[in-house]
């Protein structure tokens, strides 16, 4: 026969031992979770700290480098501060001096501008008279031009009737050396005409013979001179007709003794 009444003093009622050892269980079964959860747990904290812990490393060391470059930045802007004061100085008395200069340069301009609104004045009333003065001028050269022209044309003129007059005497003295020229030819070949009759009727003489020969060379000089003093005066008639001057001079012409 089964047992059913409690089990004193460790059992109220029957059957609470079991449930607490079922409870016992289950708590240990808790605990042991609830131990593994806490090492996971443990483990995954010990990483983060870990991890946290380089974070910070690397964040106090970046924090060192900002603040030398916080402290650098700093000294920088003192100086650059310190220099644009000193640049701000020297500009205020630059332009100080500046406004000096323009209040200088602008009283300047303004006697510049009185003296050439004066100059402006003199400068009309001197082109007015000159305007004046032109016109009676290009009046005056007109006249003076017309003037001008006809004393050319009667210039030219002149120097025309000029020409043909030198041309005439030069003409004149040529065909009158020439017709002496030729004269003197003339009454040469008659002389030696008559010689070389005279010879060939007589006998043969030494003494006629050269005087033959001293006439054959006398007309050939002649005619030599003639031919010289024509061209020589052709040329001079060609010299006066081109414009030349000065040319109105007698040809050399030279005087051959007769045998």
């Amino acid at each position: 026969e089964t047992n059913t009444l409690p089990f004193h003093p460790f059992e109220n009622q029957q059957g609470d031992i079991l449930r607490m050892d079922k409870e016992h269980q289950v708590l240990k079964e808790q605990l042991r979770e609830a131990e593994e959860k806490f090492e996971q747990l443990r483990s995954r904290s010990l990483e983060e700290i870990d991890t946290l812990e380089e974070l910070l490393k690397k964040s106090i060391e970046e924090t060192e480098v900002s603040q030398n470059e916080l402290d650098w930045f700093h000294q920088d802007s003192e100086t650059q501060m310190k220099k644009w004061q000193q640049e701000k100085k020297e500009n205020r008395e630059s332009l100080k001096a500046l406004k000096g200069t323009a209040k200088k340069h602008s009283d300047s301009n303004e006697r510049y501008l009185k003296t050439i609104d004066d100059k402006e004045k003199q400068y009309n009333v001197c082109l007015n008279k000159f305007l004046e003065t032109s016109n009676t001028f290009a009046n005056e050269k007109g006249k003076l031009e017309e003037l001008i022209k006809k004393s050319q044309d009667d210039s030219q003129e002149c120097e025309k009737r000029a020409v043909q007059a030198e041309v005439s005497v030069l003409q004149t003295w040529k065909e009158t050396e020439i017709w002496k020229l030729k004269g003197t030819i003339a009454k040469a070949e008659r002389n030696l005409g008559m010689l070389k009759a005279l010879s060939s009727s007589a006998s043969a003489d030494p003494v006629m013979k050269s005087q033959i020969d001293s006439w054959e060379i006398f007309i050939s000089n002649v005619k030599k001179q003639l031919e010289k003093v024509e061209a020589e005066y052709e040329e001079k008639i060609e010299q006066v007709k081109n414009g030349a001057r000065n040319c109105l001079s007698r040809v050399e012409v030279v005087d051959f003794p007769f045998p």
